[in-house]
């Protein structure tokens, strides 16, 4: 599998990346592809969802937190520089494949570096009883992207905020709060989050391909739609 970088190191909004998700699912010659990133404090909800009862707008404002609406389905998550943001794209069209195959490359990471984890029927990642990792799938003609955050550390007062789910909802899972249904692979391992990254690359990807200029330049373009 080849692990996509960019010919520079500049930080982008979440909707380059998303547009660079949907730009790389074009390359017919490149079968299965994976990056990763990070972003500003970001909220990203669901293709599904209303936005009004996923996300506090108003602390959102107040503290700088870009809201973006994805394309695929799934939940409002919060993401940060802290948190690391995972991309799979890969051939075929069979999504129920595309998210096995992406949960069983996050567990293999995870056993790497020694944690338990297991995954649910509904794509999420799980240390005991609290979600590390949740995913997300979108299907294009020829490809499905599988994307997640994978939560090393998170600025715990602003996803307590920032995204705010009903009462119906925390109280059908049996918890009390946001916090009580996440955790964090920082308390689980010494490594830093550069080397998470860079055991995630070395585990997953056997080659690379570097976008030009150009690409980039069509990526910006297409991130307009998002």
């Amino acid at each position: 599998m080849k692990y996509i970088t960019l010919p520079d190191t500049k930080e982008r909004r979440l909707v380059f990346y998303l547009a660079m998700e949907e730009f790389i699912a074009r390359l017919d010659d490149e079968p299965d592809c994976f990056f990763m990133w990070q972003v500003a404090p970001s909220v990203i909800y669901g293709r599904n969802q209303v936005a009004e009862n996923e996300v506090n707008f108003d602390y959102c404002r107040a503290h700088g937190i870009e809201i973006f609406r994805r394309k695929s389905g799934g939940g409002c998550v919060y993401a940060d520089r802290d948190n690391l943001m995972l991309s799979f794209i890969t051939t075929g069209e069979n999504v129920g494949f595309a998210f096995n195959r992406f949960v069983n490359m996050v567990l293999l990471v995870l056993r790497k570096l020694g944690i338990e984890a297991t995954g649910t029927a509904h794509n999420d990642i799980m240390i005991g009883d609290r979600k590390v990792c949740g995913t997300a799938c979108r299907k294009t003609p020829t490809r499905c992207i599988v994307h997640s955050t994978l939560l090393h550390d998170t600025n715990m007062e602003h996803m307590l905020n920032a995204i705010t789910p009903s009462r119906e909802k925390l109280q059908k899972k049996g918890i009390e709060s946001v916090r009580q249904r996440i955790t964090l692979l920082k308390d689980y391992t010494p490594m830093t989050l550069d080397e998470v990254k860079t055991l995630v690359r070395e585990t997953l990807c056997d080659g690379e391909l570097t976008l030009t200029a150009e690409q980039v330049a069509e990526i910006e373009k297409l991130s307009i739609n998002y």
